[in-house]
């Protein structure tokens, strides 16, 4: 782990002495190129360099402890210096943390898919309450939503809602939601009062930008169709083909879109959630070349897997994956995840080195 450090020191001096230099200066896509990878080595950097400083310390403290002859001051030295070997290892985890292989695209904005499963119009009323909590997350987080395709059901519900969260670091934080998300509730629509069981399916996708670079597609592979959009909007929406459908023929995935007036604007949000979804199939195949049947508990998230129960008559979330329950269920379905993503975040770095230890 050590060498490694060094190693990083060594680029990250690197890294500053090259963004002072005339060639990068003139250059500005270098100079955010190199700026980028800076700021992805600084918290390492800081965090070893603070390592190095407890160790001169306690270095110091040991050579001078012994030939120390005041018994007050030898006291205080030792208090010190259990203080600094109680610190030491917990920084160590830290770093080692710190060093694990990081996700290309967790820096990225997301796309998110939100379908009600079974339960009928409970679904859809579950889906519609998903929808609203990770709105409400983006908010607190100063994230932009964007809604790319929405199904909306007459009791205030959602069949289907896909939509963009942009921000720095969207997708590390809401890449554990995929899965199948259960709720247990007595609906509105019921009069005797029984709790019911319903579900619905979250998918996390990584918002792609450079299209090229990572997802190839052949435009004689795709059929591309337009129609009139559907729901509120207005005559606009029922007089012109605005909604537009895209379907990739090799895989079969079909995307559409139809929040925007503007035709040109539907099939550029349907392209960029069709990419999403090609690159996120090939991370797929990617993953299970490498790792087999071997699985990390938390990772993507299986789509067909129950996640999470969120259970209205106790009033608490449970996150099965981790055994990790939250008590404040109002706040949660508010947008108040943190706690919940944190968890999710340790024990997924926790399995990471313990696999990294084997």
């Amino acid at each position: 782990m050590y060498a490694k450090l060094e190693e990083v020191i060594v680029k990250h001096d690197e890294l500053l002495e090259a963004l002072g230099s005339p060639e990068v200066l003139a250059d500005p896509k270098k100079m955010m190129e190199l700026n980028k990878a800076l700021n992805d080595m600084t918290e390492i950097v800081e965090k070893y360099r603070e390592y190095k400083r407890y160790q001169e310390d306690l270095d110091f403290i040991k050579t001078n402890i012994r030939a120390e002859k005041d018994p007050d001051m030898k006291d205080m030295m030792q208090e010190e210096m259990r203080e600094i070997e109680d610190i030491l290892p917990e920084i160590e985890n830290q770093m080692k943390v710190l060093l694990l292989p990081k996700d290309p695209n967790d820096d990225r904005s997301v796309i998110i898919e939100i379908r009600g499963g079974a339960g009928g119009d409970e679904a859809a009323l579950f889906a519609g309450n998903l929808f609203r909590m990770y709105c409400r997350y983006a908010e607190r987080r100063k994230w932009k939503i964007d809604v790319i395709e929405k199904q909306e059901i007459g009791v205030g519900g959602m069949k289907e809602v896909v939509f963009t969260i942009n921000g720095q670091g969207a997708y590390s934080r809401l890449k554990f939601e995929s899965g199948v998300h259960r709720v247990q509730r007595v609906p509105e629509t019921e009069s005797s009062g029984r709790i019911h069981t319903s579900t619905a399916t979250v998918a996390v996708l990584p918002e792609i930008d450079e299209v090229q670079q990572i997802v190839k597609i052949n435009p004689s592979e795709l059929k591309i169709d337009t129609y009139r959009a559907g729901g509120a909007g207005g005559q606009h929406v029922n007089m012109t083909d605005s909604a537009v459908r895209i379907t990739h023929l090799p895989t079969g995935v079909v995307v559409q879109c139809q929040d925007e007036r503007s035709q040109l604007k539907n099939r550029e949000k349907a392209m960029k959630h069709l990419l999403s979804k090609l690159y996120e199939m090939e991370l797929e195949t990617q993953r299970l070349a490498v790792e087999g049947e071997r699985r990390l508990q938390v990772g993507t998230g299986d789509r067909s897997e129950k996640i999470r129960t969120y259970n209205y008559p106790q009033g608490r979330v449970t996150d099965h994956r981790i055994k990790y329950t939250v008590h404040q269920l109002d706040a949660f379905m508010d947008g108040d995840l943190e706690d919940m993503i944190d968890a999710l975040t340790t024990f997924s770095q926790a399995e990471m080195l313990t696999s990294a230890g084997e």
